[in-house]
């Protein structure tokens, strides 16, 4: 496994992020313009910078509360693998990020897997209310 720099730095701009005060402009320095984002809920890829900030941005606060945590990462080239836990309403949530980082070290592909389904669905909920709120 080689670890690329590119992509450990990449990896820390996202724990910085998601450990701080989740700044927007932070996270919208970190996706490159043809970003794309990949939900556990919505079928179709996410494209484009905008997009891709939306759902990251709400998916952040959404899962983001003092149980949140990241379990295990794995680096590999530009590639990144972060397994996270938390819990919503009582619900345990378990899913994994899957992050690849373009050669200038920005999002180009995310990733988010999650289990169990009840997680999913509160996820989906609560993200469908959050996401609402930005049209707005």
């Amino acid at each position: 496994m080689v670890r690329s720099p590119v992509a450990l730095a990449g990896v820390a701009a996202w724990h910085d992020f998601v450990a701080g005060d989740r700044d927007a402009v932070a996270l919208r320095a970190m996706l490159s313009d043809d970003a794309i984002f990949h939900s556990p809920v919505v079928h179709t890829p996410q494209e484009g910078k905008d997009k891709v900030f939306a759902y990251l941005f709400s998916a952040a606060h959404v899962l983001g509360n003092a149980d949140f945590r990241y379990d295990r990462e794995l680096v590999d080239g530009n590639q990144a693998m972060l397994e996270f836990s938390t819990s919503i309403d009582g619900i345990h949530i378990n899913g994994v990020d899957i992050i690849r980082f373009n050669d200038a070290g920005l999002i180009e592909d995310f990733k988010v897997m999650v289990r169990p389904m009840k997680g999913m669905n509160k996820l989906w909920e609560l993200m469908a209310a959050m996401l609402e709120g930005q049209k707005g």
